[in-house]
C-alpha cells in the first residue's frame, strides 16, 4: 500500500501528463486521490498541473476542510467531493480539457458509438453532461446523472472527467478517450464511421467481466448499431425512391 506522499508524488506524474500531452493549458485542470475514509488529497489552484511538487497537494475532506497544506485547493474540488459521496469504489478523480474530445463537447456531440472494441471494453458510451458554472454545485449536478453509470464523462462547453480505482487508473481513462475521438473525428472527416454490431458489443462485455475490468461501464447506449439490421440505411432508402421513380418512369414511355 503507496504512503501519503507516493500518492502525492503520482498526482504530480499524472499532472506532468496531462500537461505535456495538452489536456491542459496554464494553469487548467484539477487532480485528487481518496486516501481514507474523510480524507482526500487535491491540487491547489492557480499552478500548472505540469510544475507541481509534493508539497504543494493539500488535503482536505470530504466536506472540502483543509486538514493540512499550505496552498489553496482547486476551485473544482466540489465536483470531485461529490463524486466520492456517491460512488464509495472511486479513489481518484480527473478533469482535463484534452482537446480533441472537448471539441465534441463544445459541439455537443456524445461519443457514444461502438466503434473501438478497447474503447466498448473500457469506457463504453461516454455521455454530455450539461454545462454548469465551474465551482459552482451546477456541474457536481449535470455530472452525477451520469458518473453512476459510466467512468468517463464530456462536459458541455468545458471539458472532459474520469474516474477510477486509483490515480492511473483514472488517468489511463483519460488517454483513451482522447485517442478514442481522435480516431472518431478522423473517421467522420473520411466520411464513414463504421459501427461494430450489437451481437458483438455484447461478446465484448463479456470479455470486459472476464477479465475482471472494474468500474462502471454503459455499455451500448443509442450507437444505431443494434438497428442496422432491421432499417435500412439513408443510403439505401434513396437508392431505393431512385430506383421506384426510374422504373415508373420507364413504365409510363412503354405506354
Amino acid at each position: 500500500m503507496k504512503s501519503e506522499f507516493q500518492i502525492k508524488e503520482d498526482i504530480c506524474e499524472v499532472g506532468r501528463r496531462i500537461y505535456q500531452n495538452g489536456y491542459v493549458a496554464a494553469n487548467d485542470g484539477n487532480i485528487t486521490a481518496r486516501i481514507g475514509e474523510d480524507e482526500v488529497l487535491t491540487t491547489p489552484t492557480g499552478v500548472s498541473k505540469g510544475f507541481m511538487t509534493p508539497q504543494m497537494i493539500i488535503k482536505v475532506n470530504l466536506k472540502g476542510e483543509v486538514l493540512s497544506g499550505d496552498w489553496k485547493p482547486s476551485s473544482e474540488l466540489k465536483m470531485h467531493l461529490r463524486v466520492y459521496r456517491e460512488r464509495p469504489d472511486v479513489r481518484s478523480v480527473i478533469h482535463a480539457h484534452p482537446p480533441t474530445a472537448t471539441g465534441f463537447a463544445v459541439a455537443g456531440i456524445p461519443l457514444d458509438k461502438c466503434v473501438l472494441p478497447e474503447v466498448i471494453i473500457a469506457l463504453g458510451s461516454i455521455p454530455i453532461a450539461e454545462y454548469g458554472t465551474p465551482s459552482t454545485e451546477e456541474i457536481p449536478d449535470a455530472i452525477m446523472e451520469y458518473l453512476t453509470g459510466c467512468d468517463a464523462v464530456l462536459l458541455a462547453n468545458h471539458g472532459a472527467l474520469t474516474v477510477g480505482t486509483d490515480l492511473f487508473n483514472a488517468y489511463f481513462k483519460m488517454e483513451t478517450m482522447e485517442h478514442f475521438a481522435k480516431i472518431s473525428l478522423v473517421a467522420r472527416q473520411l466520411g464513414n464511421e463504421l459501427e461494430i454490431p450489437k451481437a458483438q458489443v455484447e461478446k465484448l462485455m463479456q470479455v470486459r467481466e472476464k477479465l475482471g475490468v472494474k468500474g462502471k461501464n454503459p455499455g451500448c447506449q443509442n450507437c444505431g448499431a443494434c438497428e442496422t439490421s432491421a432499417k435500412p440505411n439513408e443510403e439505401d432508402s434513396l437508392r431505393e425512391l431512385v430506383g421506384q421513380i426510374t422504373r415508373r418512369v420507364l413504365s409510363e414511355m412503354n405506354n
